[in-house]
């Protein structure tokens, strides 16, 4: 028998070769909580996808650490199967969101047939503990209103004095070092931090009811920062992503729109089993044979949850401007381009408020909005907020332009969560459909919030509002 078996090798054993795959968000902070410190891997790149524009950049050694002194680059996806042979991967981690389980697995099997495992991190494995109560919104899919219910949850706990932060998940598509930690108080944080149309729809919500944001990078130092100034921690998700801190409750959107996904598509069927309370909205623009479909599909993924029924209705600021109108209806990007809807609020909006035709920007679209419109063809009829840079903004504004010149457009509607007007001029009226949320039984929140956190140990920093309370019906 040969004695190699008793040899010890002296040789360095080698760094597993690992390749991140993500859309400039979860893939860094699973970089940062699993991956960053740990000299058993070496993270070979990232991918990006789904965001126009984020890959070409690199992942800064500011953000990387001492392992990677050089940083590490963002490919884009198109670039997988290459990468995979050239630099013989060992590791393939999935790490973006709001994609078809089938998707999921297809992309699985180019990495399992290149002779990579793949790997899908676990909320447990990534979520952060944070010393303050935390409450997490989450969802099964993009759009079905996460943004108005952290809203709903934030005027609930600063009407009793608490102080509120909201940590939105990550937008980073800039400058990542510059973008590391950034707080947000008022309009002139947008400007300074150069914000996209996607990241003030998120932010500019929340300023205008006096919540302070924290977004960036690095979750870790944002979460140690806004601790600092907050009695409650409001995650409010991205696309449907999990929570990247662990929540004392966690609210769960599903949507009665599509019904259906909230099975299918991935993580939000893992926010759905991890949720302590989900939500269905939009019951007021549903089908009831559909509402009680996601209700009865959510039962069976998770028996334990309390599930609560809402409406999110819609209101125009002028509907005058509107009636009797031709109008352009802008509504929120991610939700008609990876959320896969055909319309949102403006266009609820515009029909209630009597628009004569809704007008089909398509055939004015102008650079990458014909782009947009190719790769997501159930966007035609209406117009998808893509800014993600400044031509973006500039091929939206020529767009409604080009409708307004050739006489079909006679006003524009916005579903966007934002004042348009600060970022882009257009000759014609402009008003801006808005959205909320409205329990059908109220109070069910309230008391999901009064189970979860100790609100009596949390005390107030101001005189609670007139009224306030969380032992009957919602404010």
């Amino acid at each position: 028998m040969s004695n190699t078996m008793n040899t010890t090798s002296t040789a360095p054993l080698r760094r597993i070769r690992t390749v991140i795959l993500g859309a400039a968000g979860r893939d860094f902070h699973d970089f940062n909580v699993v991956f960053r410190d740990d000299p058993t891997y070496e993270v070979v790149a990232f991918t990006a996808t789904q965001i126009p524009d984020i890959e070409g950049r690199r992942y800064p050694p500011e953000l990387a650490g001492s392992l990677y002194p050089q940083g590490i680059p963002i490919l884009a996806e198109t670039e997988l199967s290459e990468l995979l042979e050239r630099d013989h991967i060992d590791v393939v981690v999935f790490a973006y969101s709001d994609v078809r389980h089938e998707q999921v697995m297809h992309v699985a099997s180019r990495c399992i047939a290149a002779g990579a495992d793949f790997r899908l991190h676990s909320a447990r494995r990534t979520m952060l503990r944070s010393s303050r109560p935390v409450i997490a919104v989450t969802a099964v899919r993009t759009g079905v209103g996460k943004s108005q219910t952290t809203r709903y949850l934030a005027r609930m706990l600063t009407d009793l004095g608490l102080r509120v932060v909201a940590i939105r998940h990550p937008m980073p598509y800039g400058d990542l070092a510059a973008q590391a930690c950034q707080r947000f108080a008022t309009y002139a944080d947008l400007d300074r931090y150069e914000c996209t149309i996607e990241e003030r729809e998120e932010y500019e919500p929340h300023l205008d009811a006096g919540v302070v944001v924290y977004a960036g990078v690095d979750y870790e130092r944002i979460l140690r920062e806004a601790e600092q100034e907050a009695d409650v921690i409001l995650w409010d998700g991205g696309n449907n992503d999990l929570p990247f801190y662990v929540p004392d409750l966690h609210v769960v959107l599903a949507d009665p729109l599509r019904p259906g996904d909230e099975a299918a598509y991935h993580p939000g069927e893992a926010n759905v089993r991890m949720a302590d309370v989900v939500v269905i909205a939009k019951c007021d623009s549903a089908r009831t044979a559909d509402v009680e479909a996601v209700e009865a599909s959510v039962r069976e993924l998770n028996p334990g949850a309390t599930v609560l029924r809402a409406d999110s209705p819609v209101t125009v600021d002028d509907p005058s401007v509107v009636a009797g109108r031709r109008v352009i209806v802008v509504e929120d990007g991610p939700t008609l381009t990876h959320g896969s809807m055909t319309y949102g609020a403006g266009v609820v909006g515009a029909r209630a408020a009597g628009a004569a035709r809704i007008i089909d920007p398509t055939p004015y679209a102008v650079g990458s909005i014909v782009a947009t419109y190719a790769k997501y063809p159930n966007a035609r009829g209406v117009l998808p907020a893509m800014g993600y840079g400044s031509d973006q903004v500039h091929d939206l504004e020529a767009t409604i332009r080009a409708a307004v010149e050739a006489g079909e457009c006679e006003a524009v509607v916005t579903g966007t969560p934002i004042d348009l007007t600060r970022v882009l001029t257009v000759p014609a009226p402009l008003v801006r459909a808005r959205y909320d949320l409205r329990e059908l039984v109220p109070g069910g929140l309230a008391a999901a919030v009064r189970t979860a956190l100790p609100l009596d140990a949390l005390g107030g920093h101001r005189a609670p509002s007139a009224g306030a309370t969380l032992a009957g019906s919602a404010p």
